[in-house]
């Protein structure tokens, strides 16, 4: 199994928003929506029910329908269907585990628990264990995001230990900061694993250190940016490379003044492919909020508009 998984998803991955309802109920009509627009932008996957996707303010069967509806979307495109089935519960993410294997998910992950926390990789590896083998047949992910949940534990560690007792263990979503860690996890059994690096604002950082593909919320709307910043990567063109992900840089710190995940939803109703609001204890913005939103957005030029017609449907 070396290797089998190095280059599994390479690309852009965006990690949707799940559409809701002005009540907070499922809006799952809109998810075809949202997934033509990934294909039109060159989007590879997508990695649903993770942060973005407000995974714990949503209910098992929520997060089920939410995977079944994806999947759907997606049958007919060449975009994979990662399911994040993490849980504080080690139960209900087992039977999300195995719902994502039953519906022909492409692949599984989870994060950490973020309430009773494990202390060492053993105890992390513990508990993905049982909930990898409840879909042995998917390439399994673990989602480090230290920032949410708290867990601050070694990723090469997890990976080698993890590696002995996990057969489907494929790689991370590896959304920190911490670039050491992330050229020791590439580099980790001569490039064994498949590492998804998940912050947006240094995507050319992941690249200049060997990344090949990413997992990010701003994907879903901005993918264009960012196809131009690996383009630009990749021809050696740094100066270019360094201007396009200064406008990322600016795009996350427009998102963070509104908060990132309301603010994305709004951005996604920009281009006609309505998410909703978020649920509480997230705060919904205002009319007078979306205005300034919608303004400083447009101002930064990012934005492919209006909605391309490969994504109306």
């Amino acid at each position: 199994m070396n290797g089998q998984y190095s280059r599994f998803l390479t690309g852009l991955v965006a990690a949707p928003h799940t559409p809701l309802r002005q009540d907070g109920s499922l809006n799952l009509a809109t998810v075809p929506r949202q997934s033509a627009l990934l294909v039109a932008n060159g989007v590879t996957g997508a990695f649903i029910c993770g942060s973005t996707g407000e995974s714990h303010s949503l209910t098992t069967a929520e997060r089920k329908q939410t995977a079944e509806a994806w999947k759907q979307a997606v049958a007919s495109t060449k975009v994979k269907l990662i399911v994040h089935a993490g849980h504080n519960c080690i139960e209900d993410a087992r039977s999300l585990s195995a719902h994502a294997q039953s519906i022909g998910a492409d692949a599984v992950s989870i994060m950490a628990p973020c309430y009773f926390k494990p202390a060492t990789v053993e105890d992390l590896v513990d508990f993905c264990e049982p909930i990898a083998a409840a879909a042995p047949e998917l390439p399994f992910y673990f989602y480090d995001i230290p920032a949410l949940t708290s867990v601050h534990l070694s990723m090469p560690e997890f990976l080698k230990k993890g590696a002995a007792r996990i057969p489907n263990l494929a790689g991370l979503k590896f959304t920190s900061p911490n670039l050491m860690s992330l050229q020791q996890c590439m580099e980790l059994e001569d490039g064994r694993f498949n590492i998804l690096f998940g912050m947006d604002e240094m995507l050319l950082a992941g690249l200049s250190l060997g990344a090949t593909g990413a997992v990010g919320s701003t994907y879903n709307y901005a993918a264009p940016l960012y196809h131009k910043i690996i383009a630009a990567f990749e021809k050696g063109d740094m100066t270019t490379a360094q201007t396009l992900q200064l406008k990322s840089v600016k795009l996350v710190e427009v998102l963070c003044q509104y908060g990132v995940l309301a603010a994305g939803k709004a951005i996604m109703a920009m281009l006609g492919a309505d998410c909703g609001p978020v649920r509480p204890p997230m705060r919904r913005l205002t009319s007078q909020q979306i205005t300034s939103l919608h303004s400083q957005i447009e101002a930064l030029g990012i934005l492919r508009q209006p909605l391309p017609e490969a994504a109306k449907v």
